[in-house]
């Protein structure tokens, strides 16, 4: 089984040697956060001048982007920033409702009692957290699911999870989790576990798919507060 730091390592990085940050990484971060506004042109010779580095690194993050949907390229025109609102949310979780049941099914399948022990321990961990660090939690939350998806056949559709996944909490980082949103992840959690010591793999499938897009409109509504906040 894949650690921790594997999983992460997932999608290649492609190191600035001079600030020991991707290109991607400080692109993607770029965007995300505002500090490239939407629809704004990706200039190849401009990039590798503000990052210190040459053009390939920036062609080969552009690229990388654009599969992620972060960037649109059209003929004649070169590369542009997608808007990242509700809408962008919005698909990657419609992809990830019909990805992670699909998974769950098949974990319930092939479980053993070791990896349901593992599951509570790190629930366990969870629920005693509460939230009170995020990026602590992050981590759990992700050893939880990693554990359920990492022995997959399908090993496009994990990786596809897991950028996704990435994606999603660059995102979410920037607002806090809602007292009742931290209630149905913890919730959630206890019946999935639940569902999978049972054999039930459609039970199991329908608590992640809920799991998932629960996640996917807790960050659209606070995408939407913010925007609303600073208009």
């Amino acid at each position: 089984m894949r650690t921790i730091a594997s999983i992460r390592q997932a999608i290649p990085e492609r190191e600035d040697e001079d600030t020991g940050s991707s290109v991607y990484d400080r692109l993607r971060d770029d965007i995300i956060h505002g500090r490239v506004k939407p629809n704004e042109r990706l200039k190849v010779s401009e990039l590798a001048s503000r990052m210190g580095t040459s053009t390939n690194p920036v062609r080969e993050a552009l690229q990388q982007l654009r599969g992620e949907g972060f960037v649109i390229m059209t003929p004649n025109r070169g590369a542009r920033v997608r808007p990242i609102d509700e809408d962008f949310v919005r698909d990657i979780c419609e992809i990830e409702v019909l990805i992670e049941p699909a998974l769950t099914r098949w974990f319930v399948g092939i479980v053993t009692k070791a990896e349901i022990e593992e599951l509570e321990r790190i629930q366990a961990e969870i629920e005693a957290l509460n939230f009170a660090d995020e990026m602590k939690h992050s981590n759990l939350d992700l050893q939880f699911h990693q554990l359920m998806y990492d022995r997959h056949y399908n090993r496009h559709a994990v990786d596809l999870w897991v950028r996704h996944r990435q994606i999603l909490w660059a995102i979410s980082r920037r607002f806090p989790t809602s007292l009742s949103r931290q209630t149905n992840v913890l919730e959630e959690h206890r019946e999935l576990i639940a569902r999978i010591k049972a054999q039930d793999a459609e039970g199991a499938a329908h608590v992640i798919a809920r799991h998932v897009s629960g996640s996917g409109h807790h960050i659209m509504e606070r995408m939407r507060l913010a925007r609303l906040s600073s208009q």
